[in-house]
């Protein structure tokens, strides 16, 4: 079996497994699923890459609709050229951002309004790796040339942009802090504020 195609029956029964019902309301909600939808356009999409010139000359357009309306519809993008392991699982949809040159683990769950992106400079530019059986909740932003570990959960609303390591446990820290009483003041105003 094509290995897209196979990693794609891994992402459907790892959805398939976590809904609840009987046999005919799991593969219908499956069905349904925009993160199912979502998967099965991204899965395509690698496949489509490897295909011969013809091939992809006629295919190409199909793939080309259904990124567009995952991200219209659903508010999904996953660029093709992300490297995403088997099992991949979305929850829920809208606000997903996954960098093309994210690399992500099997059987990871990805939560809506999270951003896997790059940031840096010079030699720490870059993006995330991302483990096996990672989480990430809603609203968490990765980012940066990172690796996060195997078995992480990142809590909601959590930035993180330096490495984790395996098993751990990544919170928001609650409240906030002041770490400059002069970030966004012109030259003149932190002049003024110097004296």
């Amino acid at each position: 079996m094509d290995p897209a195609f196979a990693a794609l029956r891994a992402d459907i029964r790892r959805t398939y497994d976590l809904l609840g019902g009987g046999r005919a309301r799991r593969v219908v909600n499956c069905a349904r699923s925009p993160g199912v939808q979502a998967v099965v356009v991204y899965r395509f999409g690698r496949w489509l890459r490897a295909r011969p010139f013809l091939i992809r000359v006629f295919l190409e357009p199909f793939y080309l609709l259904g990124q567009f309306l995952v991200h219209a519809l659903w508010g999904i993008e996953i660029p093709r050229s992300a490297s995403i392991g088997p099992g991949l699982y979305i929850g829920h949809f809208g606000g997903i951002t996954i960098s093309p040159d994210a690399v992500i683990g099997a059987r990871c769950s990805i939560s809506p309004g999270i951003t896997i992106g790059m940031a840096g400079h010079g030699e720490r530019l870059g993006v995330p790796v991302i483990g096996d059986n990672v989480y990430i909740a809603p609203g968490a932003r990765v980012f940066g040339r990172i690796r996060i570990g195997d078995h992480v959960k990142i809590g909601a609303n959590a930035v993180v942009y330096r490495d984790v390591p395996d098993n751990a446990v990544v919170a928001l820290d609650p409240g906030f802090r002041i770490i400059s009483f002069a970030g966004n003041a012109t030259r003149s105003e932190k002049a003024d504020l110097a004296a």
